[in-house]
């Protein structure tokens, strides 16, 4: 891990570069394969074919602007995918995998674990957690800003690859396994609604118009990226790694609380979330080796 992360900003396609575009050239293939069942595909095309262009100009660029962008690129490139996703997915998928998640969660426990946790539910809780699921992308971002700010840019680099390569693989799972969640497919069984104390409710109608349309269930992505900064965290101080080990633990009880997540969700992000911890070295290395 020491070596990956003494790996030095080339002038050739960084790590994060070789992830990114081939992930943003697949999905410019399928805008064309799909042409006639999205809604203005040649917006959607002339964006992808844009955002290329303007990272491969800043690959080939010198300078301060060129090397900032490239540091921070990866991070609104794979936002933007996520927003995609709600574009693509509910014209394209050929099945819905809420029944099977909500089955196997009955099975292990018993219960639906949403409608269980109505006997815990207060305003207070429920103000709580749902700062903490809101607050998802500043935690994962904060660890970013504060490596900047130290300049320890390649550490940055490794963050910057770590989290987009968690992002993308998060995507993978929900065009595998498309599920809305409990909060749309277990709502007939919900006996009592989700009520906080004072911005709940705002949060909720904030985060329901970002995220109604897409199918982003599993694996959980805010389980995943949560214990990807997590781990991140340690590479600032050990303080900042326990205050971020108990918002981890805070917003992986949020998941399944708020309605948002089966628990299998949370199981197959924190696998995910695992498999990249342990490999993810391996592959950055590998993906350096040819910079130059």
């Amino acid at each position: 891990m020491a070596q990956v992360l003494k790996l030095p900003a080339t002038s050739g396609f960084w790590p994060v570069d070789k992830v990114i575009l081939p992930y943003y050239g697949a999905a410019t293939v399928a805008i064309l394969l799909f042409w006639s069942r999205l809604p203005l595909p040649l917006w959607l095309l002339a964006w992808h074919l844009a955002a290329i262009a303007i990272a491969l100009l800043a690959i080939r660029s010198q300078g301060r602007a060129s090397w900032i962008f490239r540091h921070w690129y990866p991070l609104p490139y794979v936002a933007w995918c996520y927003r995609e996703m709600a574009v693509f997915w509910p014209r394209l998928r050929g099945w819905e995998a809420d029944a099977e998640l909500a089955h196997l969660d009955h099975r292990f426990w018993g219960v639906n674990p949403t409608v269980w946790l109505e006997r815990i539910s207060s305003p207070i809780l429920t103000e709580y957690l749902q700062i903490v699921y809101a607050l998802f992308v500043p935690a994962v971002l904060l660890i970013a800003y504060l490596l900047w700010r130290r300049a320890r840019y390649a550490e940055f680099r490794y963050y910057a690859f770590l989290i987009a390569l968690g992002f993308l693989a998060s995507y993978l799972g929900y065009v595998l396994v498309p599920a809305r969640g409990p909060r749309f497919f277990l709502r007939s069984l919900q006996t009592t609604g989700i009520h906080g104390l004072w911005i709940t409710r705002a949060l909720q109608l904030t985060l329901d118009r970002l995220e109604s349309t897409a199918w982003d269930c599993f694996p959980s992505g805010h389980t995943e990226l949560a214990i990807l900064a997590c781990w991140g965290s340690r590479l600032i101080s050990n303080r900042v790694f326990w205050i971020y080990f108990a918002y981890t633990l805070s917003i992986i009880s949020a998941t399944v609380y708020l309605r948002y997540h089966y628990t299998i969700d949370l199981l197959a992000g924190a696998a995910v979330a695992g498999l990249l911890v342990l490999f993810a070295p391996r592959l950055y290395g590998f993906l350096g080796k040819g910079a130059a």
